[in-house]
Parts: structure tokens; C-alpha cells; sequence
């Protein structure tokens, strides 16, 4: 009796009913932005089709897909992607390299990092367009100045979060390890890093954003290939779809990549320090 009232199919109905609810209630914010997604592609190809908008100015998606499938049928893009891959693990790798060791640093030492304040600030708050013509000095207008350009774009995020990370620090936790007879590497390993490692994925995720666009700007400025170089020269010659299909692919990247770091700041959070009322 209970078997064929588990198959009646009353009960098999509930069950799919409740399997597809639970389905949308996981993933319910999944779901509403590829929802969004959709009716905007939707409404962008629309108002093209029915001469709402000029595709001059704007394309629509069908023909930046068509383009797309184009440039990776004839192999046009793959140079493109080559360059930018290249710039963007170069760069913003120099800039987790030199920007996770410094930012502990200045972070644990407190007058070091009194010290470098001042400069840190107003690097930051420069526009890097506006160091481009010095930088195309420096570095030239080959790779160099693009790993430059990328790698000062990222690495102020990067280390002013690992700062505020290890700055985070309980003083009762470095007490303790002091009392069992830490030194300053055993601090540093056991201590200030874990404390700082859910700031520097903040900080590698913002990162990430300020090195595409540096790619981006570095690219239109003075380049041969990559991503950027093809956007600006598109645009130059009104070619709107390639236009849109270069932004599409720094954007699919970013997206990418920061969800990847968001999956892995998120193993994290519990190392995040209990925030306080006020």
C-alpha cells in the first residue's frame, strides 16, 4: 500500500512540484539576472530590427554574434587573445607578487606603513591615463609599457586590502603566539596571512577589474594587438559589431574570472573578523 501510494501520481506530482521549486528558490538570483539578461538582448535586437536605432551606432546582438563566429571561424581574433592573455597574466600577476609581500609588510609595521602612506595615496587617486605618456617613455610602445600600465592599475587594490587585512589582526592572537615563543616568520605564516587572506581575495577580485580596463587603455593608446587595439581601430572605422564583440569579451572575461575569486573568497569567510556593532 505505502509503494503504490509513493507512485500514485498525486504523490509523483508533489514531489516534481516541490523539485522544481526547490530549484528556483536555489537559484533564484541565477535565474533573475539571466532573465534580465534576456529581455534586454531582446529589446536591444528589437528596436534595431524595427529601425528604433541606428545599427550604425549601436549593432544588436545578432549581428555581433555572426561577427563573433567570424572571427574565430577565419582565426582573426586569436592574435588578439593571445596579446591580452600575455599582458593580463603578466601584469597582474607582477602586481600580486609585489603587492601581497608589501602589503603584509606595511601592514604588520606600523610606522612603514606611516611612512609610505603619503606616496601610496597619491598613487592611487593618479588617473594611469594620465602616467600613459610617461610610461610610453619609460617602457616604449612595445609589451613593456602594457605590463606597466596593467600592473599599476591592480597592484593599489591588491595592496591597500592586504594592508587592512593584516591590520585586522586580534592583538590577543599575537600575544598568544608570542607567549608560546612565535618568531617574526612564524607571526607572519601562522598570523598576519591568515588574518589578511580574505582582504587580498577582496583585493585580487577589484584588482582583476582595474587590470582589464588597464589592458583596455594601454591597447587603444599605443599597440600593435590585443583586445583594446582591436575595439579602438573598429571604432575608428565604424565597424560597431567588432566594436561590441571586443567589450563583450573583456566583460565575459571579467565576469569569469571574478566569480571564480568570489567561489574562493567565499571558502574564506569564516577567516573574516567578527564585525562589531555600533
Amino acid at each position: 500500500m505505502t509503494t503504490t501510494f509513493e507512485n500514485s501520481p498525486v504523490s509523483v506530482r508533489r514531489r516534481w512540484e516541490s523539485t522544481v521549486y526547490g530549484f528556483l528558490v536555489r537559484h533564484e538570483n541565477a535565474l533573475l539576472g539571466a532573465a534580465a539578461t534576456i529581455v534586454a538582448l531582446l529589446v536591444w535586437e528589437a528596436s534595431v530590427l524595427f529601425g528604433l536605432v541606428n545599427p550604425l551606432f549601436t549593432s544588436s546582438p545578432s549581428r555581433i554574434i555572426v561577427t563573433g563566429y567570424a572571427m574565430f571561424a577565419d582565426g582573426s581574433i586569436y592574435p588578439h587573445l593571445a596579446i591580452s592573455g600575455l599582458e593580463l597574466a603578466v601584469g597582474y600577476g607582477l602586481a600580486i607578487i609585489v603587492g601581497v609581500p608589501l602589503g603584509v609588510i606595511l601592514g604588520w609595521y606600523r610606522r612603514l606603513e606611516a611612512a609610505f602612506d603619503p606616496i601610496i595615496s597619491a598613487l592611487y587617486a593618479t588617473p594611469r591615463i594620465a602616467l600613459l605618456p610617461l610610461i610610453m617613455i619609460w617602457f616604449g610602445i612595445g609589451l613593456g609599457s602594457k605590463f606597466a600600465i596593467i600592473f599599476l592599475s591592480a597592484v593599489f587594490p591588491i595592496l591597500i586590502n592586504t594592508i587592512s587585512g593584516v591590520q585586522t589582526v586580534e592583538r590577543d592572537y599575537v600575544k598568544v603566539a608570542k607567549s608560546f615563543g612565535a618568531n617574526d616568520r612564524q607571526l607572519f605564516v601562522t598570523v598576519a596571512v591568515p588574518a589578511a587572506v580574505p582582504f587580498l581575495l577582496t583585493g585580487l577580485r577589484l584588482g582583476l577589474g582595474h587590470a582589464l580596463i588597464g589592458i583596455v587603455v594601454g591597447e587603444m593608446y599605443a599597440a600593435q594587438a590585443g583586445v583594446g587595439y582591436l575595439i579602438s581601430m573598429a571604432g575608428a572605422t565604424f565597424q560597431t559589431d567588432r566594436v561590441m564583440f571586443g567589450i563583450i569579451l573583456i566583460a565575459t572575461t571579467g565576469v569569469i574570472l571574478t566569480n571564480i575569486l568570489r567561489m574562493v573568497e567565499r571558502r574564506f569567510d569564516r577567516w573574516r573578523p567578527p564585525q562589531t556593532s555600533r
